[in-house]
């Protein structure tokens, strides 16, 4: 009785063992159903509401990262700019930043230099603004902005300032000394005579300055084709001419136009007369004396429609291969002596450039060191243009009227063959 009492007493207790175990394992695999598991976390990531479509509509690159570091979101401009690789952030900074947020919930911002994608170590740079926020509990939120543009736009912008600063120091300190040197010349009539021309000289220096800074930031600003009429060319190429007669009569300087007559562009007659009339007086200033400068004009057929060439041909110095490069650059001259003797600012070449690009053309050249230049302005036909501007009333009766006028020739004569007179 007592080894049957002992057995029933050993089976009781084996079974509230027995079930004690059940229900602990049943326990345990209940809450590690419930558990996230990591593989969930990333495969089936939620966003707070309304979070993905204020993603799609910013400008700035988007990415966000869940707990693991893994990229739940990222934008279409931040793989382009590189910073999201096989499902991962690929900046370290940047990544390091996440994890500091994540840990203390702090919103940290920095500018960094990447290298821009495929160009290697030795590429240019891309300058980025990162800003990270926590987003929600799990999720941090990268916010990238490109600065390049940015940075180069201000670099030109400094450069300018400081060429700005420089160009009119010069004259304005010839202005003072010059000044000085007439009240001390005050009793003799002949020094005082030369130095009040001088002055004239840099103040006329400072006069034209100071206007193709104005003209300058007046194409880069303006529209052209707000007020574009139909301009013809004919008369484009009298006014420049005439605008360098005296210049050209003082170093006996011939200047013969010539091409194809009844011509017409589109766009703004101000600037454009400006534009050519830059390349003529360049063409005189750089010229020898008794030489001759040469201005024709043509059409010439394109895909797009037909454009007007007009070329400024000169005999003087030239232009070397390293400084075609850079001489439509604002305050860039090819003989620095030889710009300050002929009263140059640097101003111009970059003023035709910008009224070219501005009226849908360009400005190009051709040069040989000792043997002359050409420079060639090469526009949209008016026409072509007219079509592209939604038409115009004038150019509608300009049209008709060539229709039904007669051929004419040239008023010009023939642009002769370039050489040294005599």
């Amino acid at each position: 009785m007592d080894v049957n009492a002992a057995v029933a007493a050993a089976a009781a207790i084996a079974g509230v063992l027995t079930g004690v175990i059940a229900m602990l394992a049943f326990r345990w695999s209940e809450r590690e159903q419930k558990r996230p598991t990591r593989t969930s976390l990333h495969t089936d990531p939620v966003l707070p509401p309304g979070v993905d479509t204020v993603l799609s509509v910013l400008r700035s690159s988007a990415v966000v990262l869940d707990e693991a570091d893994a990229v739940v979101k990222a934008s279409s401009a931040a793989y382009a700019l590189g910073l999201v690789r096989g499902g991962r952030l690929s900046v370290e900074p940047m990544l390091q930043m996440a994890r500091d947020t994540r840990r203390d919930g702090e919103i940290r911002q920095v500018e960094l230099d990447l290298p821009r994608r495929g160009t290697g170590r030795g590429g240019e740079a891309l300058a980025v603004s990162a800003r990270v926020a926590p987003l929600g509990s799990r999720l941090v939120l990268l916010l990238v902005e490109d600065l390049t543009e940015a940075r180069r736009i201000e670099a030109v912008r400094r450069d300018f300032v400081a060429n700005v600063s420089h160009e009119l120091k010069t004259p304005v300190g010839a202005l003072s000394l010059l000044s000085e040197a007439v009240m001390d010349a005050s009793d003799d009539p002949e020094a005082v005579e030369r130095f009040a021309g001088r002055m004239q000289i840099e103040a006329t220096r400072l006069t034209s300055l100071v206007q193709e800074l104005i003209d300058l930031s007046r194409v880069q600003n303006d529209d052209p084709l707000e007020d574009a009429e139909p301009v013809r060319v004919d008369e484009l190429v009298a006014e420049a001419i005439d605008r360098c007669r005296h210049q050209a009569g003082t170093k006996q300087i011939t200047m013969a136009a010539g091409g194809t007559a009844d011509l017409h562009v589109w766009g703004n007659r101000g600037q454009l007369a400006a534009a050519l009339g830059n390349l003529v007086e360049n063409a005189v200033n750089y010229s020898p004396a008794r030489t001759r400068v040469g201005i024709a004009a043509r059409r010439v057929t394109a895909p797009g429609g037909d454009h007007i060439e007009v070329a400024v041909t000169d005999q003087g110095i030239g232009i070397s291969d390293k400084d075609k490069e850079r001489i439509f650059e604002r305050f860039y001259r090819v003989d620095p002596a030889r710009s300050r003797a002929t009263g140059g600012t640097g101003l111009g070449l970059a003023i035709v450039k910008h009224v070219a690009a501005s009226h849908g053309g360009e400005v190009t050249v051709w040069s040989s060191e000792g043997q002359g230049s050409t420079f060639t302005l090469r526009l949209p036909e008016a026409g072509a243009a007219r079509d592209r501007a939604n038409q115009h009333p004038d150019l509608d009766d300009l049209d008709d009227e060539a229709d039904q006028s007669t051929p004419q020739s040239s008023p010009y004569e023939p642009l002769p063959a370039p050489e040294v007179l005599p």
